[in-house]
């Protein structure tokens, strides 16, 4: 992670940043392995029309 938060960051804002940041890494590890969904899948899932 860079030291790109400004001077008067929060503690808010870095927990905030880390969330995000492990949210980015499962996920990207999540489609290394395979586990993903089609977008056929997530309609349907969440019955959208097509």
């Amino acid at each position: 992670m860079s030291n790109d938060l400004p001077d008067d960051a929060s503690w808010d804002d870095l927990m905030y940043r880390i969330y995000v940041r492990q949210s980015i890494e499962e996920g990207l590890k999540d489609s290394e392995r395979g586990k993903v969904f089609s977008h056929e899948e997530i309609k349907e899932k969440y019955r959208l029309s097509k």
